[in-house]
């Protein structure tokens, strides 16, 4: 199955965030939810899976534009499930997203879980312009309960400005080396990040580097006005946990109530 979605996000005169392309296939199905924004307020999107997937063959792509001053929280309504394909062919996500100076998105999905047997590629490009701000989640579970993992590869790049803030690619399954060794997962079933930018801690700097519980970190990074927390653990909740607690005003949990997989 081949589709592409696409949201562009715009300011009208009185200063709300409308959005002025909101267009989507099976299974990427865009659909705005939450109050009517005021002026200033942030604008919230879920996207809907149609279908059942991503399974093997697929080639999924999702283009997001937020302009200036715009605010945007784009969410999914449950969990991504990787599954194989009948032929063993890869499935793949495309996300190529870019922020105007003023804007800011919020990505906060559910996360994606790593079937037994799927060949899955999830790659995500942010271009972010100078004063724009980001909260960008990434979480993986490895297999469903009681399964082992299948191949899952998640590749994300973020330019701030035009200078590289993040990038980072991880490879989880049969196919991936020493992926469940202590460098890289070391046994864990989740894994998870959160990226934040904010364009004013280009003055003070953003918080400080440290342990922010076990197996959790955060790591300010040398590209931009950026932290990065990773966090690993057992479960694909307590994961969740960390993550909200390492940032409890942006990614509180969803309030449309979709919850993580155990």
């Amino acid at each position: 199955m081949r589709a592409h979605a696409r949201l562009v996000a715009e300011v009208d005169a009185a200063g709300r965030t409308r959005l002025v392309c909101l267009r989507g296939e099976p299974p990427l199905v865009l659909r705005r939810t939450g109050p009517a924004a005021a002026a200033g307020d942030e604008v919230q999107v879920h996207l809907v899976g149609a279908a059942a997937g991503p399974l093997g063959g697929d080639d999924l792509r999702l283009d997001v534009d937020v302009g200036p001053g715009a605010r945007v929280c784009l969410r999914t309504v449950a969990a991504s499930l990787a599954l194989p394909g009948p032929d063993g062919r890869r499935s793949t996500l495309q996300m190529l997203v870019r922020v105007a100076t003023g804007g800011e998105l919020r990505w906060l999905p559910e996360p994606l879980i790593a079937a037994a047997g799927c060949h899955h590629l999830s790659r995500s490009v942010v271009e972010l312009a100078d004063g724009a701000a980001l909260l960008w989640r990434e979480e993986l579970v490895c297999g469903r309960d009681g399964e082992p993992s299948g191949d899952a590869r998640i590749d994300t790049t973020v330019r701030y400005a035009g200078r590289t803030v993040l990038r980072t690619d991880l490879a989880v399954g049969p196919r991936a080396d020493g992926w469940a060794g202590p460098a890289v997962l070391a046994g864990a079933k989740a894994t998870g990040s959160v990226l934040v930018v904010r364009p004013e801690w280009a003055a003070g700097g953003p918080p400080a580097a440290g342990p922010l519980g076990p197996g959790a970190a955060r790591l300010p990074l040398a590209g931009g006005p950026a932290v990065l927390v990773t966090t690993t653990g057992p479960t694909a909740r307590g994961v969740r946990t960390e993550l909200d607690r390492a940032e409890p005003d942006r990614a509180e949990p969803d309030r449309a109530g979709a919850q993580p997989p155990t």
